[in-house]
């Protein structure tokens, strides 16, 4: 989850979407973040990439959120 700073939505996900090495989907979206992104990779990867998108600039703030498998027994 990534909010950017006003007006800044359409750049950044431009900047997004030339990141094909883990980036699997980018889209706008409404609530407290501007814009969402589905990587897919390692642990090491994922790590990465949001380490580089700290390094846009119009990016105020990122979210990540991991999928994690629960056994909950039913």
């Amino acid at each position: 989850m990534i909010t950017v700073k006003p007006g800044k939505v359409d750049l950044v996900v431009e900047i997004l979407k030339k990141k094909r090495k883990v980036v699997k989907q980018v889209m706008i979206v409404t609530g407290r973040a501007d814009v969402s992104v589905i990587l897919e990779g390692n642990m090491e990867q994922i790590n990465q990439m949001v380490i580089d998108f700290k390094k846009i600039k119009d990016i105020v703030t990122t979210e990540t959120l991991i999928e994690v498998e629960v056994d909950l027994g039913w």
